[in-house]
């Protein structure tokens, strides 16, 4: 072990030795330097420090080098040199006890979490969003909780943007306005972010972060490594998830005050991501965290080329630092030399900026909170070698590791239970039997008036009818009494209009006779 007598972690030797302070590991850590110059030895040691004192560890793998800390390390010509310069004593080379997780369940246990449990701050990150569509997504989380709503995955997330859009109106008084605008910028983030891998990160069994905290039979603090080579070719969604399991640690420890030793060391690599282009409210929400989250135990170690990548606010919160070499080829490179030097209490025996230039390989300049959380002196120093394995192992022996892990079955298979999708999918089920059984009805109803309507009509028809019939055989009645009447006055004119014809015919030659004066008889 690195660890002394007094408790103390070995870390380097130069003009003298450099022990790390555990009382004073939660005070947080900066590991920077250009690429090539021995950050992830630096990494390596400290982690192994601390897993040998206790003390859980979780590391973010980006080149898959720190994966060999499941295998011992092997002698070479530079660890030799380290051990024989240093005064190193029985140095044994060893393995530590190993989990790996990797969102893409390809290389360790699977890692999620829900969409309700990453929250609408670091979400909007994720996706890109602005001010306005931010605020949006924040609503449609409201009502969502509101409502008792989980939303556990992407397509919970898609149901409920589509169900407040369909009655933003509803909402309005109570939530604020939600444009079909915003609505559509989410959806289509959303798209973007499940080609990422998105669908695959959110979902459950979420990542109990409690499964971090554990020990091997000897006593050694679990390494947790995350494989992250894939993962970092997303760059935002490496940092918000990175983010989000920093807060999740935060909301589920207890406040610790001081401790003796950190209850869990966290190393986050390529560190600088989690601030770029972040806007200005969720920084201050990182620089709280940072400065919080020390009082319950957590040791955050920043892994970066350049410091100046870390914020100001952030840097503050850092008391131990291990600078590696810089390059200074531009003046921004030179600038940022000159800014790393003047963070060091300064070293009569050296220029501190001059130096920062001239490290070799596995060199550092060191500075280290004692007791009172002062940084000490400035240290030129060489960084102990691990006792791990310096090179990534292979698939095969990670799946061997990954067979006998307790975790195994826990995070196998993926789960989803009713959720924001599954209700509002059955609530428009029910909506769209409810509109039809009301559909049925109506048709119903329709074609019931339409029935009786039609039965009127043919009544009315058939009373029309019988009227016509009756009124045709009152009508034949008629006419036939008519034309009896007719036939006997008939005759009667007939005998009438004879005699009167024969009268006619009488007077008529009387007449004549009359008128001629003649024949007067």
């Amino acid at each position: 072990m690195y660890t002394e007598e007094n408790g103390k972690i070995w870390l380097a030797t130069g003009s003298e030795r450099v022990y790390l302070n555990p009382a004073m590991a939660n005070r947080h850590g900066l590991i920077a330097g250009a690429t090539g110059t021995g950050k992830t030895v630096t990494l390596k040691v400290v982690a192994e420090s601390f897993s040998e004192m206790g003390v859980p560890v979780f590391i973010a793998d980006i080149k898959g080098d720190v994966s060999g800390m499941c295998l011992p390390g092997s002698e070479n010509k530079h660890i030799r040199r380290s051990i024989d310069t240093m005064g190193i004593e029985n140095f044994t080379y060893t393995s530590f006890p190993v989990r790996f997780f990797d969102v893409y369940g390809k290389l360790g246990h699977p890692v999620r979490t829900t969409i309700s449990d990453m929250g609408p701050e670091l979400l909007s990150r994720l996706l890109g969003l602005n001010d306005t569509q931010s605020g949006v997504l924040r609503i449609v989380f409201r009502i969502a909780d509101d409502n008792g709503m989980l939303l556990l995955d992407l397509k919970d997330l898609r149901a409920m943007l589509q169900f407040v859009a369909d009655n933003a109106n509803d909402y309005k008084i109570r939530y604020g306005n939600v444009s079909p605008q915003s609505i559509g910028a989410i959806q289509r983030a959303l798209l973007t972010l499940e080609d990422e891998g998105g669908n695959l990160f959110f979902g459950e069994p979420a990542l109990d972060i409690a499964d971090w905290f554990d020990w091997a039979d000897d006593g050694r603090g679990v390494m947790n490594i995350l494989e992250c080579a894939e993962l970092f070719q997303h760059p935002l969604l490496y940092s918000t998830f990175l983010l989000w399991m920093l807060s999740e640690l935060y909301e589920l420890l207890p406040e610790a005050g001081d401790l003796d030793k950190p209850k869990i060391a966290f190393f986050f690599d390529e560190a600088h991501l989690l601030f770029k282009d972040a806007p200005k409210a969720l920084l201050e929400k990182v620089e709280q965290v940072v400065r919080l989250i020390r009082s319950k135990g957590v040791s955050v170690w920043f892994i970066t080329q350049n410091p100046m990548d870390i914020p100001e606010s952030v840097l503050a919160q850092i008391g131990n630092r291990v600078q590696h070499a810089l390059r200074a080829y531009t003046p921004n490179e030179q600038k940022a030399i000159r800014a790393a030097a003047r963070s060091f209490r300064v070293n009569d025996a050296f220029d501190t900026e001059t130096v920062l230039q001239e490290l070799a390989t596995g060199e550092a300049l060191v500075s280290v909170l004692d007791e009172k959380g002062i940084p000490s002196i400035v240290e030129r120093a060489n960084i102990l070698p691990p006792k791990s394995s310096m090179n990534a192992v292979e698939p095969a022996v990670i799946g061997t590791v990954l067979a006998t892990s307790p975790l195994l079955q826990k995070y196998a298979a993926a789960l989803d239970r009713e959720s924001a999708y599954e209700i509002l999918t059955a609530q428009a089920e029910e909506a769209a039997k409810e509109a039809e059984e009301l559909a049925r009805q109506k048709e119903e109803e329709k074609q019931r008036l339409a029935a009786e309507k039609q039965k009127l009509a043919e009544e009315k028809a058939k009373a029309a009818e019988e009227r016509r019939i009756a009124a045709e055989l009152k009508a034949k009645e008629r006419a036939k009494k008519s034309s009896s009447s007719r036939s006997s006055g008939s005759m009667m004119n007939k005998v009438a209009s004879s005699a009167m014809n024969t009268i006619g015919r009488e007077v008529g030659r009387q007449l004549i006779r009359g008128l001629f004066g003649t024949l007067k008889k």
